[in-house]
């Protein structure tokens, strides 16, 4: 299967406190190309001062349903521990409408202690929170499959993570995308492992589309070899300066084979 290279924007909504940069961040991604704009599932930044401006995660997608009109949208990743999963399917079935069919549903274990502390959720430990996410994804999917009226589309399914023993085996289950990070020996060693888990789950690998952090135009087409063809730049508050975004957008656009034309 050949997949086009895809270019996603995580704009992180922290450090700034006038939504309405966000909102304009949002047109300058869409405009210049952007296949994908996603955000992030935390209550607090992540670096720069740690009590910074913060937007939540799930009522931003909705708003950027309503604005944009090309890219898809979603969230790298929701944490999965924050919400009940029947909950969440209904949000993004609600959010898939909105939008006309662009949602990607991102998801993982959550690993931000923080998070779970100032919100009142149990923040466990690494393996009880992919134990709680195996547990809800049947729910997430059994619920989407319920909803009056259903989704527009089969939503995608973004898993993020890599561990063998417990995220490669829901990657292989539910996952129409799979982010991982690392450098190119792990993205390889872990391949490898998913393959053998989707032959377990009757899956062919090549169905799940490869998706990691942007490496820089250099050594992007060595990932490429590798199958992955999703790549996402990531950038921050207050400024979100989208220079690298249109540096990928361009890599994007010389190394993607033309259309065809001609045929009857």
């Amino acid at each position: 299967m050949t997949r086009p290279i895809r270019i996603g924007l995580q704009l992180q909504p922290q450090q700034q406190p006038d939504y309405g940069v966000i909102r304009d961040t949002v047109l300058r991604a869409e405009d210049a190309g952007a296949d994908i704009v996603f955000n992030w599932d935390h209550f607090y930044p992540l670096y720069g001062n740690p009590d910074g401006a913060h937007f939540e995660c799930w009522t931003m997608l909705g708003a950027w349903a309503e604005q944009t009109e090309r890219v898809e949208i979603g969230a790298l990743v929701t944490g999965g521990g924050y919400r009940n999963p029947d909950l969440l399917a209904d949000m993004a079935r609600t959010v898939d409408h909105i939008s006309g069919g662009r949602l990607i549903l991102g998801i993982g274990s959550g690993w931000f202690e923080r998070d779970y502390d100032e919100y009142g959720y149990e923040f466990g430990t690494k393996g009880s929170r992919l134990d709680l996410l195996a547990e809800y994804m049947p729910r997430i999917v059994n619920r989407l499959g319920k909803l009056n009226p259903q989704p527009t589309r089969h939503i995608p399914i973004l898993i993020g993570g890599g561990g063998p023993k417990k995220t490669l085996p829901m990657v292989a289950k539910y996952a129409d995308i799979w982010h991982s990070f690392g450098e190119m020996e792990t993205h390889a060693e872990k391949s490898e492992i998913l393959a053998q888990r989707c032959a377990e789950a009757g899956r062919r690998p090549e169905d799940i589309e490869r998706s990691t952090s942007w490496p820089g135009a250099d050594a992007a087409p060595s990932y490429v070899e590798l199958g992955i063809t999703q790549f996402t730049v990531g950038v921050g508050g207050p400024d979100y300066d989208l220079t690298e975004l249109r540096e990928a957008i361009a890599w994007r656009d010389d190394n993607s084979a033309p259309p065809l034309t001609g045929l009857s």
